[in-house]
């Protein structure tokens, strides 16, 4: 019987030696786990912050954004309301017509680009010389009258 106790008394000694190791040995990774954990939340708290900040910055970019847009839409608007500016756009027209015309008529680009120089040529002798006072003094002759009556107009 003293052996059987001896042999438990040894078994209990190795068992509690186990169990304070295996006390040892989880209160370390616990430890680890836990300043792993307080890591990983500051890594977080941080990114959060940053994004935070970062989406802070994008909705007061955006925000500015739109008060320029509609800033710009309205000076637009205003622009559009000015005088001249229905003939400025007919004349953005009339020159995207004329562009389509160069392009799909053979024989217009090249007529067109000569007339389009010596009108060019005539308008700028206007500003200069003896031409410029004649024009003053005498109306130009237009050929207005005959192109309101949807007749052809020969050159001059």
């Amino acid at each position: 019987m003293k052996e059987i106790l001896i042999g438990l008394g040894i078994g209990l000694v190795i068992a509690l030696i186990v169990y304070i190791w295996q006390k040892i040995g989880k209160n370390d990774i616990e430890k680890k786990s836990k300043a792993e954990i307080a890591r990983l939340k500051g890594m977080l708290a941080d990114r959060m912050d940053i994004e935070s900040e970062g989406l802070n910055k994008l909705k007061a970019e955006n925000e500015e954004l739109k008060k320029a847009n509609e800033n710009l839409r309205i000076t637009n608007a205003n622009l559009m309301q000015k005088p001249g500016r229905a003939e400025v756009n007919r004349l953005h027209i009339y020159q995207q017509a004329v562009d389509r015309l160069v392009i799909n008529s053979p024989g217009f680009g090249a007529a067109w680009q000569s007339a389009l120089k010596e009108s060019e040529e005539e308008f700028a002798k206007t500003y200069t010389g003896t031409q410029a006072f004649w024009k003053k003094i005498l109306p130009g002759k237009t050929n207005a009258k005959l192109i309101a009556n949807n007749d052809v107009v020969d050159e001059q």
